[in-house]
């Protein structure tokens, strides 16, 4: 375990002067670097002869910089450097987007009724929700492009944290540094973060309530990747270490924080993952996207060990009603004989570690293409991820104490199994595809959230204080809804 990461609010601001070296010159990058030791002064003069430092984490001895591409070895040599990676792009992108109102066979709440929170109801009636925890008292922060202007018309406004809320700029070679922009998270022209919130909270269309697997719990919008959905590590190890802050510092009170990634990268990324293992050590919980590479294997950070890692499911049920709300109810979720593994998602390779698998095929929900913000059914393991971290918002409520291991545990123990094999799949335009999957690519299975909160629920959990949180709310902010 490294030591903890300090927040970027808190870093030690370092002049960005570079001192002249004999050192390459040619083009720039951006570089995380973490060491081994103290950044003492001695230490601190010597990195200068390489480029310009940006900003030091004290805490873990960590700092990002700008230098020579051709100076990255020369750096990464150095006795007391013990990781150092060109700073890496990450991504938050569905894989095929279908708009609503040319998928009138679809079913809104497949999803949540796949993973057991809600039952389809019959003969037109409202669902049920199967479990009795909502979210309450907890908070999720969603690292991503931020929510649309338009959010509080979808989630109410007391379902967001929005004086916490909070963008991150900057990165990569051209810009090195990273800034902050308090109030661009609630301007995203993207929709990808709003996307993915919605499978938390729930959302409204036409006027209708469509269920989220933890529609009481508390959103902490953190912007961390651009209008065009890309970002850098940098950024979001800074989004990740502003979260761990909040924690640490007691400005929520001691309510469960739940961290949800839908993003990653082709590389693994020293800053990130020291980040993460802060944030995890710090009682954080945090899920991530396995990736939408199918065969080419994971993304990071979705696969680091630290992380509750997603798959994405879908259900072979989706396109073949003829009635949109549909009278029919999902699979038994006790039963995974309707479900499938989506062919993009990613497959863990040797190395690579793949915890559950959740609904990621066909997901509805609000998003904006072409500058109109609609709803669209999306697919990803973004669109999973998000369902595994409401899932453990649920389980924090139940266990205020919950770890991350327990957790990853808990889930895992609880999960559906899911062989290897394949199934016929209708798109939104009828046509079908044979899909097939193997034993890389489930997990431990599809998530079970009641059999999951049961496992960490119990004597233990019933002793945990209640939730509370410093702006005098008895548990987490808004829940007039």
């Amino acid at each position: 375990m490294r030591r903890a990461l300090t927040g970027l609010a808190s870093v030690a601001a370092l002049s960005v002067a570079v001192i002249p070296a004999a050192h390459a010159a040619g083009p720039k990058i951006g570089v995380n670097v973490v060491l081994s030791t103290d950044l003492t002064p001695r230490i601190e003069r010597e990195l200068r002869t390489f480029g310009a430092i940006n900003e030091t984490y004290p805490e873990i001895d960590a700092l990002t910089m700008r230098i020579s591409a051709a100076d990255l070895a020369g750096l990464q040599a150095l006795p007391y450097v013990d990781a150092a990676n060109q700073d890496v792009q990450y991504v938050g992108k569905p894989v095929a987007p279908a708009p609503f109102t040319s998928t009138v066979d679809g079913i809104a709440t497949w999803n949540t009724d796949q993973i057991d929170v809600y039952e389809q109801g019959e003969e037109g009636m409202p669902d049920t929700r199967e479990v009795e925890q909502t979210g309450e008292g907890v908070y999720v922060a969603v690292l991503d492009t931020g929510l649309h202007s338009s959010w509080p018309h979808y989630f109410g406004t007391e379902a967001v944290a929005a004086d916490l809320g909070i963008a991150f700029g900057g990165g990569g070679g051209e810009k090195g540094s990273i800034s902050t922009q308090p109030n661009k998270w609630s301007t995203d022209q993207n929709g990808h973060g709003t996307h993915v919130t919605s499978s938390i909270l729930g959302y409204n269309i036409g006027g209708l309530p469509v269920a989220g697997v933890a529609p009481e719990a508390t959103i902490i919008p953190v912007k961390v990747l651009n209008q065009n959905g890309s970002g850098w590590s940098s950024m979001v190890a800074a989004g990740i270490d502003y979260v761990t802050d909040l924690k640490v510092s007691g400005a929520l009170g001691n309510a469960p924080v739940v961290i949800n990634m839908s993003l990653g990268g082709p590389a693994p990324d020293a800053l990130t993952q020291a980040a993460i293992e802060r944030a995890v050590s710090s009682g954080v919980l945090v899920v991530a996207s396995a990736g939408n590479e199918g065969t080419a294997g994971m993304g990071y950070p979705g696969a680091y060990p630290e992380v509750i890692s997603v798959a994405a499911s879908g259900w072979t049920g989706q396109w073949t009603s003829r009635t949109w709300w549909n009278t029919g109810d999902v699979a038994d979720p006790t039963s995974a004989e309707d479900a499938y593994i989506a062919d993009f998602s990613s497959r863990a390779l040797p190395g690579q570690d793949l915890d559950i698998a959740a609904p990621g095929s066909w997901v509805l929900g609000p998003y904006q293409t072409n500058s109109q913000l609609s709803h669209y059914y999306l697919s990803g393991t973004s669109m999973a991820s998000p369902h595994v971290a409401g899932a453990v918002a649920l389980m924090a409520e139940a266990n205020p104490g919950l770890t991350q291991a327990e957790a990853e545990q808990a889930l895992e123990a609880t999960a559906v199994p899911l062989a290897a094999g394949s199934r016929q799949v209708l798109d939104p335009t009828g046509a079908t595809t044979t899909i097939t999957w193997g034993a890389d690519a489930t997990g431990a299975g599809l998530m079970d959230v009641p059999a999951a909160i049961a496992a960490v629920s119990g004597a233990e959990a019933a002793q945990q204080p209640a939730a509370t949180a410093k702006n005098g709310r008895d548990s987490a902010p808004g829940r007039n809804r």
